[in-house]
């Protein structure tokens, strides 16, 4: 989705579909959706900077659906106008409809077991999502193919950041595990060891 920035992923089972890292505009997201025929469950974030909750609020709102994010990013969301700014996108307004909390734990989404892990450190609440039979890791900005996420932006820890990308590794997840980060081409568990010296 527009501007080229960030990676949202669309996950759909049948005409349902729910929306990780909501980037761009909401009326982009309209749109596709339904251009597409798709119904929006929800929206989740892996965490709080405004190039991945953008268009959160306002499809929220629009559609009636829940927006999920760890509470701990509460005071990014107006923290980022003057990104959006510099993307020529509109402010997130003072109104806007709140997410409801992502903690770490088993769920389901679309039906689909998921865990959700919290990894602060990028942001203090940043979390990953983990669909164990889809051998799919959705990581935001924790970890990239070959470098680790920034660390000097509000909420953000290195020393936390170590501990989290730690805690993907110690997870011991199949070397072919598709991992989808939250800019940049996506990569696998397999390549991480191999090519990123960050990811022990």
């Amino acid at each position: 989705m527009p501007p080229n920035n960030t990676n949202s992923v669309l996950l759909s089972v049948g005409y349902d579909c729910v929306i990780f890292d909501a980037w761009g505009r909401a009326s982009d997201w309209i749109d596709l959706l339904k251009k597409r025929g798709l119904n929006l469950c929800a929206i989740y974030s892996t965490h709080g900077h405004p190039d991945h909750i953008s268009a959160a609020p306002e499809l929220s709102e629009h559609f009636n659906i829940p927006w999920y994010m760890n509470y701990s990013d509460i005071p990014l969301i107006e923290w980022g106008a003057e990104l959006l700014n510099f993307f020529e996108l509109d402010p997130i307004k003072k109104d806007y409809k709140k997410p409801e909390d992502l903690t770490d734990g088993f769920y389901e989404i679309l039906s689909l077991p998921v865990r959700i892990i919290e990894l602060p450190g990028h942001s203090a609440g940043g979390v990953a999502f983990y669909f164990q039979a889809e051998r799919v890791l959705i990581v935001g900005d924790t970890i990239f193919q070959e470098s680790i996420g920034r660390y000097d932006l509000p909420g953000s820890n290195l020393e936390q950041l170590k501990k989290s990308i730690s805690k993907i590794y110690n997870m011991n997840l199949p070397d072919d595990t598709v991992v989808v980060f939250g800019h940049g081409p996506h990569s696998t568990i397999g390549e991480l060891k191999n090519n990123n010296s960050y990811f022990q």
